[in-house]
């Protein structure tokens, strides 16, 4: 699927731009061709993808806090977005324990707020709010979820994640049922890539760990999760935005999970092990001792509906993953020009894509 003939000169409001995922959309978009637009708070680590990625071309990059529903109205009435992708979130479990106030804040009335700011605005024609695999009901068996399993989360961050899909829900069937907008979520979860310094994450803890010449410490080393490159549901988000756009009525999903296939779950040890060996290093990791906040032990998403209806599937294997993670982190430590560098990544994402489009889903 060409990207470039839909998305060049959409205007598209982004909601989180300062982070990892919503820095690659924004860089994505921009060489798309779109009139990409944005909020969200400050970057929160130092380095960070955001400035590392700049110059951007668009000047309506605001940092704002979605939990203000008075400054949201002012950016859609001032940017007039045809396109919403709302990313902005308190994105991590553990700081969801800490501060489950602020989680739930941001993370619900947050999405409250981006839908209220977007139901007066004529051009708005979708919606699309990213939240996550944790929104799942997990009762431990290890089974593939899919869109129509309930929802749940016994953490903070789970329980807020699956309170949006709830918002959204609501939103659809009450204030925008029967209109041109189409609102739909989008699921996916431990994403991989360069540019990500945020705590609690495996890929940037390691690489801390391994500037500081000390091996990384797991809280479950056992865990099995779904990994996956960045650009994976990335690409799956664009292209479910734009089905949106060219449906008139509702025979899309309300909701799709972008996640890789079984191949692609491994251990977090079998991760970081991999991440050592990548780096030169063999085995880098040990047990963090103490108790820890309560995490599934196993995750995965089953993606066949997003294969069903968009012709979406991953076009990355683990081990391909884990080379363009570990590069880009080699490129930055060497002065590479990381928008350049990035903007190759994406390049060779969307050549593997066109060329593979009709290929089967890649094994590991």
């Amino acid at each position: 699927m060409d990207l470039t003939a839909f998305w060049r000169g959409r205007r598209v409001l982004v909601t989180g731009h300062t982070g990892f995922k919503g820095a690659w959309l924004c860089l994505w978009l921009e060489k798309l061709g779109a009139e990409v637009s944005a909020v969200a708070l400050a970057p929160d680590t130092s380095p960070s993808l955001y400035h590392l990625l700049a110059p951007w071309k668009n000047r309506q990059h605001r940092i704002q806090d979605i939990r203000s529903l008075a400054q949201l109205r002012e950016t859609f009435a001032a940017t007039d977005p045809e396109i919403v992708i709302h990313m902005a979130a308190q994105a991590l479990v553990r700081p969801s324990y800490d501060d489950p106030v602020e989680t739930f804040a941001t993370n619900v009335m947050g999405t409250v707020n981006v839908l209220e700011a977007a139901k007066p605005c004529p051009a708005v024609r979708v919606i699309l709010v990213v939240t996550s695999d944790k929104i799942y009901a997990n009762d431990g068996r290890g089974r593939p979820f899919g869109e129509a399993d309930p929802l749940g989360g016994n953490d903070p961050y789970s329980a807020s994640k699956a309170c949006a899909e709830l918002v959204c829900h609501s939103y659809r069937a009450s204030f925008f049922r029967g209109s041109h907008v189409r609102l739909a979520t989008a699921r996916a979860g431990n994403v991989i890539g360069g540019g990500d310094w945020s705590k609690d994450r495996l890929v940037p803890d390691f690489m801390r760990a391994c500037e500081a010449g000390e091996p990384i410490a797991l809280r479950y080393p056992n865990a099995v999760r779904p990994w996956q490159h960045v650009l994976e549901p990335l690409g799956g988000y664009l292209m479910f935005a734009e089905a949106l756009a060219k449906t008139s009525d509702d025979s899309l999903p309300p909701a799709l999970n972008f996640g890789p296939g079984d191949q692609s779950s491994a251990t977090v040890s079998d991760i970081a092990n991999a991440l050592g060996k990548a780096d030169g290093d063999g085995e880098h990791w040990r047990q963090a001792p103490g108790a820890h906040a309560g995490e599934a032990a196993v995750l995965k998403l089953d993606s066949a509906l997003a294969t069903r209806t968009l012709g979406w599937r991953p076009r990355l294997s683990l081990k391909d993953a884990l080379a363009w993670t570990t590069d880009w982190y080699r490129a930055h430590r060497t002065g590479a020009d990381m928008r350049a560098f990035s903007l190759g990544q994406i390049e060779a994402y969307e050549e593997r894509r066109i060329a593979e489009h009709t290929a089967p889903p890649v094994s590991a």
